[in-house]
């Protein structure tokens, strides 16, 4: 079977209801910065809201948001009445900032990422980095930020195995081990860049090939966080990335699955693959940890 290799998502998932900044305790900044960064060189498309075929800029800041569950408006103007307003001198990563590119008010929102620089879907490179006051083009062309929530500058503590039984349910280092071994991948080399994964740890073959073929990534401190739970939803995307698996036949519907979820398309590639067929009460499970059944379960039925 051929296999295609791309940068699994791992957000954290919040929820939030109002439109003004939340305050949050548990989503860190590397939370919103290595989510905006894991979409670097996606197309852009006027109009477009699909990551894989393109998206404009307002699309791509409310994609990014929505992995938080952070809910923002669809276009860059009515983004720019929510929140709170920041000075600029005040920036923080995860302020949207805002641009005036048609000599008519706003018409371009990128995600502010620190050092004076920002992430953007823009129409000539799509989704890049660019500073924020760049002489040739951005600097004079900005209009103002809004802080739609407030992050922590605290990494979130790993989930440790006191607090997750693992022998129900699977961790990133089981995941990683058992994909590799379902891949038929050599996990001999356990040199891993990662400094909570060492060479004698049993999953350090295992995550060192998966993050040199770009399917497993770390956080932004290095840590691959071994211990840490995954769910259905972002082992979704894992799959279908892995196995270049495409929709067969019709759209599946999870009534906890709705079409704006950033992972709306795996689970409904993954479901019309006949992986997964749900649960009985109709819902996915988007935010239910995987149990080392159900991984059992998915790699049989990709692998048969």
């Amino acid at each position: 079977m051929k296999k295609k290799w791309l940068l699994p998502i791992f957000a954290s998932f919040m929820i939030f209801t109002s439109v003004g900044a939340h305050n949050t305790e548990a989503a860190a900044v590397s939370d919103l910065t290595t989510t905006a960064k894991n979409y670097l060189g996606a197309p852009y498309k006027l109009g477009g809201t699909n990551i894989n075929t393109g998206v404009d800029c307002s699309a791509y800041t409310q994609l990014v948001f929505s992995n938080l569950s952070i809910s923002l408006d669809r276009t860059s103007k009515a983004q720019y009445q929510q929140g709170t307003s920041v000075s600029k001198s005040e920036l923080v990563a995860g302020d949207l900032v805002f641009f005036n590119t048609f000599g008519s008010g706003v018409s371009h929102v990128g995600i502010y990422i620190g050092s004076g620089k920002f992430i953007s879907a823009t129409p000539s490179s799509g989704v890049k980095i660019d500073k924020i006051n760049d002489p040739y083009y951005w600097g004079s062309r900005y209009i103002g930020a809004k802080r739609v929530a407030d992050f922590t500058t605290e990494e979130k503590g790993e989930v440790k195995n006191a607090e997750i039984d693992f022998s129900v349910y699977a961790s990133r280092g089981e995941v990683a081990l058992q994909l590799a071994k379902a891949l038929g991948l050599n996990i001999s080399e356990t040199s891993s860049s990662f400094t909570d994964v060492k060479p004698a740890s049993e999953y350090a073959g295992a995550v060192t090939v998966l993050n040199k073929l770009g399917i497993f990534s770390g956080d932004a401190n290095g840590k691959f966080n071994p211990a840490s739970p995954i769910t259905r939803v972002q082992l979704a995307k894992v799959l279908v990335e892995a196995f270049n698996l495409k929709q067969q036949g019709d759209v599946k519907n999870f009534s906890d699955v709705s079409t704006s979820h950033w992972a709306s398309d795996y689970v409904a590639i993954l479901a019309s693959n006949q992986i997964t067929n749900g649960k009985d009460n109709g819902e996915f499970g988007v935010n239910d940890k995987v149990t080392l059944k159900h991984l059992d379960v998915f790699l049989n039925r990709l692998t048969k």
